[in-house]
């Protein structure tokens, strides 16, 4: 199942003697494995058509939320490399064993603690992904220039030139956007996942909450926030530990929506459908 050429590759670098494996999920981008090796369980994940630089931004992103210190578990990276001689970029880090449920309360309060690492600036010094997107990080002094420039606008330029959205979108996007100033309160830049839905997290066998797939950023924090609204998967009792840390500014869940215009511009250009509706709706609201 794991390519030969890579498994010749992690044994030649890492040394790496792979005795078993089992599939698992990887997301609806990449192949994904548990194997156990003379090293113990680990998980692997490879994508043969994945941009070079791909694995090597989430591991970039992992290292960045475990460098915050808070209590949230974060997957311990062992590699990653680009595609190559017949090769797949891949992914290896820990294995982390999925318990059966975790204390939400925690997650949420050690969310807001991970929030409360901040920068300078919105965005980060690297480029990276969102799925399988390109996320261009340039740097703003100014939120409503950053979520314009570079979450908005680039994704409804994708929209537009595939046919998923239709010209015209542009100008109720300025309509919306004139009155941001209005709408978002202010905020240092935080350390953010940047793709926080139910599916990039899990409980471990010890109940602690543990991120993956991030696509990490300085941001302002209530848009991690409004993304765990975009699917659902988590409970009241996680955002009653985040705000015994970090109490929200009043109107957050009017704000939701538009925050998530991002992630349903995401989806909406890696799978149209009803998204396309659904921006088009929220738009109109305002």
């Amino acid at each position: 199942m794991i390519p030969a050429e890579l498994s010749t590759h992690l044994s030649e670098t890492l040394n790496l003697d792979i005795k078993k494996s089992q599939s698992v999920s990887g997301g609806s981008i990449n192949r994904a494995a548990k194997i156990s090796t003379n090293r113990g369980d680990l998980f692997l994940k490879w994508n043969s058509n994945a941009p070079d630089d791909f694995f090597e931004k989430e591991a970039d992103g992992l290292k960045r939320l475990g460098s915050a210190g808070t209590a949230l578990r974060i997957p311990n990276v062992i590699s990653s490399g680009k595609p190559g001689n017949d090769r797949p970029g891949y992914l290896l880090m820990e294995f982390v064993e999925e318990g059966r449920s975790g204390d939400s309360y925690e997650f949420g309060r050690n969310l807001s603690k991970m929030h409360q690492t901040k920068a300078n600036q919105f965005g980060l010094e690297v480029d990276n992904y969102i799925g399988s997107l390109p996320q261009s990080n340039r740097r703003y002094d100014d939120w409503i220039d950053f979520f314009t420039e570079e979450r908005i606008k680039p994704q409804i330029k994708m929209a537009v030139d595939s046919g998923k959205l239709n010209s015209g979108i542009f100008q109720n996007w300025e309509r919306l956007s004139a009155k941001l100033n209005e709408i978002f309160p202010s905020a240092k830049p935080s350390l953010l996942h940047g793709d926080l839905w139910g599916g990039n997290y899990l409980f471990n066998s010890d109940g602690k909450a543990v991120l993956i797939d991030p696509a990490v950023y300085y941001g302002h924090p209530e848009m991690d926030l409004a993304f765990t609204k975009m699917f659902g998967g988590f409970s009241g009792d996680f955002y009653e530990g985040y705000e015994s840390e970090s109490p929200l500014a009043p109107g957050f869940s009017e704000r939701v929506p538009i925050y998530n215009l991002y992630p349903l511009l995401v989806h909406l250009n890696l799978f149209g459908g009803h998204y396309t509706s659904q921006f088009n709706s929220i738009l109109r609201k305002f």
